[in-house]
């Protein structure tokens, strides 16, 4: 196509002319002549059987006109966009100029709302965000196209040795955003926050995260414990019962609904968001474990099971903990117990592995998904009523062998 059309003296003729008029530079170019003798540049363009056009400037030798020289020098700009496939609204260099450049916290922001339901639960979205506007403040208002690996290690490094579950998460979260405005073109180049290869020559490799040992009471020391605890009095003391009968985690207990309770089928199913695999799990529930919840349903304040002073909150995270303060057991942890139940399940009881596995609700391959047909529940029922009469030193059955005096695991 034709193209250099245009002669200043045609165009300056024009602009003396006193009417409207479209000059035609050649492929695209255009030059719009208003009757009052203003003249601005315009290039069009067809894509997708649709008409685009963006404005150039206005005509002129000043300051803050384009010349016709200007005008062809940005319409070939427009061209070589147009020719890889650009969009020429977003790449052509004075507009980007123009536009403000999102910030990192910005960014932040837009891929934290991007991954609105990906989140396993509110906990779960809330640590992302405290992450990011807290421990990543530093970064938030660099504009995320010059967010550099020295920024990555100013933010990272006082966290390193002290905490390094936090910085660890916290570095993961950041690679995501920078990786999320590399998605949108918002910057380019290697992942500054990226570990293998780059961080870890930087910051050091990291001693592998070994977790701590809850501390467990041997299982042999249990049912002395229970009887104690049994005459404890408060919802503290009740809660500690139900999550050591249970074998459940203390958060899965202190959260507990009284919409999850089945006193017909002697059940709880605690849903899927506060599980830690993400899965809803069933707990068969012994006839004592009834008897608690009973004894609590029929004094009932609000939804939550074991309500808490705060309205429409539970009781403290530390309530159990401080039962076990007050009966001499403070030396181990409300957490321990699950490892009580196991090593006791594994040492003196003919119950087989997947059957306690499945009661902690710890995801094993391959024969988990049999443990969850209804076989399983009966199984596992079978294991927690036999648990509830070892820790009320009661005869627990067949399945139960010879006590022996065991320690607790991690679990």
């Amino acid at each position: 196509m034709a193209r250099h059309k245009l002669a200043e003296t045609r165009i300056k003729a024009a602009l003396k002319g006193g009417k409207a008029e479209k000059l035609g530079d050649g492929d695209g170019l255009w030059l719009y002549i208003q009757a009052s003798g203003t003249a601005s540049w315009v290039f069009i363009w067809i894509r997708h059987k649709r008409r685009r056009e963006i404005g150039l400037g206005s005509y002129g030798s000043g300051a803050r006109h384009v010349s016709l020289v200007d005008a062809r020098g940005k319409a070939e700009t427009i061209r070589g966009i147009l020719g890889r496939g650009g969009d020429p609204f977003k790449e052509l260099p004075e507009r980007m100029a123009a536009v403000k450049p999102k910030t990192f916290g910005e960014c932040a922001d837009d891929l934290i709302a991007a991954k609105e339901k990906t989140f396993r639960n509110e906990k779960h979205r809330a640590q992302w965000k405290m992450t990011l506007e807290v421990y990543a403040k530093p970064l938030r208002k660099i504009p995320v196209t010059d967010v550099s690996t020295d920024d990555v290690v100013r933010v990272l490094r006082p966290l390193w040795q002290d905490k390094h579950e936090t910085a660890s998460r916290l570095r993961g979260r950041i690679e995501k955003v920078l990786d999320y405005a590399k998605a949108l073109k918002l910057r380019e180049g290697e992942n500054p926050a990226r570990w293998k290869g780059h961080l870890d020559h930087i910051l050091g490799k990291r001693e592998k995260l070994t977790r701590g040992h809850h501390a467990a009471m041997p299982y042999a020391d249990v049912p002395a414990f229970m009887a104690k605890l049994k005459t404890a009095e408060g919802l503290g003391a009740r809660a500690l019962e139900l999550c050591i009968l249970t074998a459940t985690r203390s958060g899965e207990v202190l959260n507990a609904r009284w919409a999850e309770i089945d006193f017909n089928a002697a059940t709880w199913a605690i849903p899927a968001e506060r599980m830690k695999a993400g899965k809803e799990h069933i707990v068969p529930l012994s006839a004592h474990a009834i008897a608690i919840l009973k004894a609590l349903h029929e004094k009932r304040l609000s939804e939550f099971v074991f309500p808490g002073q705060v309205p429409k909150k539970p009781i403290s995270n530390m309530a159990m903990t401080m039962v076990m303060r007050r009966l001499k057991a403070g030396a181990y942890t409300v957490h321990g117990f699950r490892s009580s139940f196991r090593d006791w399940c594994g040492d003196a009881t003919s119950f087989p592995r997947d059957v306690a596995e499945a009661a902690l609700a710890h995801v094993v391959q391959g024969v988990e998904a049999a443990y969850r047909r209804g076989s399983a529940l009966a199984k596992r029922r079978k294991l927690m009523e036999a648990w509830t009469a070892y820790c009320s030193n009661v005869k627990g059955g067949d399945n139960v062998l010879t006590i022996k005096s065991g320690g607790g695991r991690h679990r």
